[in-house]
């Protein structure tokens, strides 16, 4: 039997939509702002993705530390949109719908949401990190756009 739930946030940078769907869209440049994340390899498209990624994550339970393997594919990607699903064993899948918008003074609102689904033994614990990684991304994302604006500091 499998357990689903969803959670949302949201996040506003200084930055153009296409400086905030770049960076979101690629997931190699997801270590540095992902908690979880130890490595990134973009692959071959796979069947239906833009881009796809074996990516490496290190969890803990309890005394317990662990390196995890899941695939992620970005399935669509523009300025305004952009839509991944990541898969792992067993039955686990995590949809990410983020949703960019322009506003006022030269901001972008990122508004994204995560559905997790998984077995029901490992649920509870699988949502409470993807939701706390994925809050950590989330104070990180921010920070990490309104650089990408910066002109770069003088040499």
């Amino acid at each position: 039997m499998l357990s689903s739930d969803t959670f949302s946030y949201t996040v506003q940078a200084r930055c153009s939509l296409a400086e905030a769907a770049a960076m979101l869209s690629d997931l190699t440049r997801q270590g540095e702002l992902h908690p979880l994340i130890v490595q990134v390899r973009q692959v071959p498209p796979r069947p239906g993705a833009q881009a796809s990624y074996t990516i490496n994550d290190r969890l803990v339970a309890g005394p317990l530390r662990f390196r995890t393997t899941y695939q992620a594919d970005v399935l669509s990607s523009s300025d305004d949109e952009i839509i991944m699903v990541a898969r792992q064993w067993p039955a686990t899948t995590v949809h990410n719908h983020t949703r960019l918008r322009a506003e006022p003074d030269g901001l972008v609102r990122i508004d994204v949401e995560i559905t997790l689904t998984a077995p029901t033994p490992l649920f509870r614990y699988a949502f409470r990190q993807a939701r706390a990684a994925h809050l950590a991304l989330a104070a990180r994302l921010g920070p990490a756009l309104n650089r990408t604006g910066d002109p770069p500091p003088p040499a």
